[in-house]
């Protein structure tokens, strides 16, 4: 499993989050919403403190991560996040894990 994060992201996380070097950003599954995935929940984004890390991604000293229990939404596939240009939000996909 991977995160895979677009430079338009990133610039919104700073934007947007106000994410700085040292901090952290986590993916974590919410019961509502919509998803491809798994009906019923969806994904939410959060500054907090990594405790079991899964699966992260560092850009710029930020890390993005998910935390292990977590995992099991994404059903082995990779979480792609970039940017609704029309909505200037981020916007969620996700790919087949290759066996």
């Amino acid at each position: 499993m991977q995160i895979k994060i677009s430079d338009d992201a990133f610039n919104w996380f700073k934007e947007e989050m106000e994410v700085s070097p040292g901090e952290s950003v986590r993916f974590f599954v919410r019961y509502g919403g919509a998803s491809k995935l798994q009906p019923g929940f969806s994904l939410g984004v959060t500054k907090d403190q990594p405790h079991e890390m899964a699966v992260q991604v560092e850009e710029d000293q930020v890390t993005y991560f998910i935390e292990q229990s977590d995992v099991w939404y994404f059903d082995g596939h990779d979480l792609q996040v970039t940017v609704n240009d029309d909505l200037h939000e981020l916007d969620y996909s996700y790919s087949k894990q290759n066996a």
